[in-house]
């Protein structure tokens, strides 16, 4: 059997969800997942579909989607976007010096529980190097710095179109993203942070907040806009706190919580949870 995933948003109307069950019953289809939902105050319609196609109906991606689009995808305005599960997205990831997200990214890949291909990792730095050939993953090294910036963006452009990467993921990748590659992969770009901001800017955000007393720590995990960590939400978590720790519990905690939140995010992205309205997400689980 052949397995699409269509996701889509329209404005919102009458016989949306009537309209695209019957042409997936009509090319031999069986809805495995539906999900809807409505911005009541905007009026938009989203949807998240999986099916799957019996043997006999013989579908191609590019079939359904030109047929879908043709009967359905006009009479309504739909975006759509189609999607093979079978085939998972390249996903290139960048990094610094801090591993702690790295490593989690390798293994859950490695035992499967994140399904995507990593063509390769680039870092501004040559710690992670050894991380990379254990793995058995191309390493890029590309300084970065104020007189060499434009530059090694070229660079890393031309190594994402040569690789066809669809997606990146800044995994603790101590570096502003320029204008031109975020222009590229627009909601394809995930990055993790703590979430302080903006109380607490700058170097040592957790060493600011365990001064100032908080009671909480988080970390998000958000898409990159050319407004600095402005970007749509995809995932978040929290882990309380309290006088009785120090500075090295926060950090610890702070670990923890940003590479949960950041495969948590990588999984409902390539997964095709997740879709972007006006800086916001709706996110399918």
């Amino acid at each position: 059997m052949k397995q699409i995933t269509l996701v889509m948003h329209c404005p919102d109307q009458k016989g949306i969800i009537a309209s695209v069950t019957n042409f997936i019953h009509e090319n031999k289809g069986n809805i495995l997942y539906i999900d809807q939902y409505v911005d009541r105050e905007n009026k938009i319609f989203f949807m998240r579909v999986e099916v799957a196609f019996t043997a006999s109906a013989k579908v191609t991606l590019p079939t359904i989607k030109q047929d879908f689009e043709a009967s359905v995808g006009q009479k309504y305005a739909l975006n759509c976007s189609f999607y093979d599960p079978d085939k998972p997205p390249k996903m290139a990831v960048f990094v610094s010096k801090y591993d702690h997200c790295l490593y989690d990214i390798l293994s859950q890949q490695l035992s499967g529980e994140l399904k995507v291909e990593i063509p390769f990792i680039l870092s501004n730095h040559r710690d992670v190097e050894h991380i990379a050939k254990r793995f058995n993953i191309p390493f890029y090294h590309i300084p970065v710095t104020k007189e060499t910036k434009k530059e090694a963006e070229k660079t890393q452009l031309s190594l994402l179109k040569e690789h066809n990467v669809d997606c990146i993921v800044l995994a603790r990748y101590m570096q502003i993203v320029g204008g031109e590659l975020i222009s590229h992969y627009p909601d394809k770009i995930i990055n993790i942070h703590h979430s302080f901001l903006p109380a607490f800017p700058g170097a040592k955000p957790y060493h600011s907040a365990f001064n100032r007393g908080v009671k909480i720590i988080g970390a998000s995990s958000h898409y990159v806009t050319e407004e600095l960590d402005a970007g749509p939400i995809i995932e978040q978590d929290i882990s309380r706190v309290s006088h009785l720790h120090q500075i090295q519990d926060f950090l610890k905690k702070g670990r923890d919580l940003e590479r949960v939140v950041l495969v948590r995010a990588l999984k409902l992205h390539t997964e095709r949870k997740v879709m972007v309205y006006n800086n916001k997400t709706v996110v399918f689980v």
